[in-house]
């Protein structure tokens, strides 16, 4: 079954392969225009070109329904055969063209499961080594680069290496801190229905539950609409675990029970202090941190027993 989490995670894989495509497009055609108007080598510009328009064509074709895996996977093993002629071109004035296989291992472990990571480690391992024991066995007419052609090329080439990887680990932590979101909630879930016994009470339960709501009152931090019990740990700088079951020997089922009910009161607060007729009702909840209506008609109705529009009845009859 395909979960919320998962969804996410495909969203900003597909991210990461929309960026990375332009990316490469921009350093593809960059080298393409040096080899033709800076070093003159049109073979190695026809290449880059070529492999630019094939990136690029595949890529229109597939987008829409293109298998994140399936793409990266085959993006993965042409393109380590891809850079081979480049790597045998330079490979006696320069290693830098080593470099561009460095991002490979990096993508699979932003992408797939840790084996790969050791899998296509070995790959590009493999075809370094089959670069220099063809280098030593053949002789190739491979035209001559001076000493500045391969300064130019190999500090274009760092630069753009970095970018590749400053990619791949924005994405990669963007991943990993929905991971981290959903663990928590889960876990947060899945201990909500069992009353925590006094003897299992978190280290002084009572005591940090005050500093909660300290904190939770004093700097209003159920305001803001991403915030769950991460930020609050981030915040006091406390386990998250023991957050939680200090919430709950307080009666509330999970951490969104309680956040939802400082949220509520914040509305009360507002509907109190406000002229509802001059202000608007999105202006309320909003204010107290829910993101949309929906989601706030549902919470206080669950809470209140009663409708928004309900309450705000009652208070205009008073």
């Amino acid at each position: 079954m395909t979960t919320e989490k998962d969804i996410k995670i495909e969203q900003y894989k597909r991210q990461l392969v929309y960026y990375y495509n332009i990316l490469m497009s921009v350093i593809l055609a960059l080298f393409g225009l040096i080899f033709t108007f800076i070093i003159p080598d049109k073979i190695m510009a026809w290449y880059l070109f070529g492999g630019l328009f094939l990136m690029v064509y595949t890529y229109l074709i597939v987008r829409k329904s293109y298998s994140v895996n399936v793409m990266v996977h085959s993006y993965i093993i042409i393109a380590t055969l891809y850079n081979f002629y480049i790597m045998l071109a330079f490979w006696n004035n320069s290693i830098a063209s080593f470099v561009w296989l460095i991002p490979i291992p990096l993508a699979a472990y932003v992408f797939f499961q840790r084996k790969y990571v050791f899998i296509y480690s070995i790959y590009v391992l493999l075809n370094i080594i089959a670069g220099y024991l063809i280098s030593k066995s053949f002789s190739f007419k491979f035209p001559i680069h001076q000493p500045e052609d391969v300064r130019i090329t190999d500090t274009i080439l760092m630069i753009s290496n970095v970018a590749v990887i400053a990619l791949l680990l924005y994405f990669k932590d963007k991943i990993k801190r929905v991971e981290i979101y959903h663990e928590i909630e889960e876990k947060a879930q899945s201990t909500a229905i069992q009353p925590v016994p006094t003897a299992d009470k978190a280290p002084f339960a009572d005591e940090l539950f005050e500093k909660i709501e300290s904190v939770m009152r004093e700097k209003q931090l159920y305001k803001d609409v991403n915030f769950n019990i991460s930020k609050l740990s981030t915040e006091m700088d406390i386990n998250s675990s023991y957050i939680s079951k200090s919430i709950r020997t307080k009666g509330y089922p999970n951490f969104n029970n309680y956040l939802n009910m400082h949220r509520i009161e914040c509305v009360k607060r507002l509907l109190h202090e406000n002229d509802i007729e001059k202000v608007t009702l999105m202006y309320i909840y909003t204010e107290a941190g829910f993101s949309n209506q929906s989601t706030f008609n549902r919470v206080f109705k669950q809470m209140e027993n009663i409708t928004p529009s309900e309450y705000i009845n009652s208070l205009q009859l008073h």
